[in-house]
C-alpha cells in the first residue's frame, strides 16, 4: 500500500471521527454526518490499497 495514500486516509478518519463528535456535542447533524462520510471515505481507500497490496503479492 502506498504509505502516502495510507496516511492521508488515516488523517480524514481522524478528522472525520473529531468531527462527528463535534456535531454530536453541538447537536449539528450535518457535522456528523459530513464527518460520518469522510470515515467512510478513508475506509474505502483502506479497502482498495489492501485489493492492490493482495493483487500485487498475488502477481510476485
Amino acid at each position: 500500500m502506498s504509505a502516502e495514500k495510507r496516511v492521508e486516509a488515516t488523517a480524514k478518519n481522524i478528522e472525520g471521527k473529531i468531527q462527528e463528535v463535534v456535531g454530536e456535542i453541538t447537536g449539528n447533524p450535518q457535522d456528523k454526518s459530513e464527518g460520518q462520510a469522510k470515515q467512510a471515505e478513508a475506509q474505502v481507500t483502506h479497502t482498495v490499497e489492501n485489493i492492490k497490496d493482495e493483487l500485487k503479492k498475488a502477481l510476485d
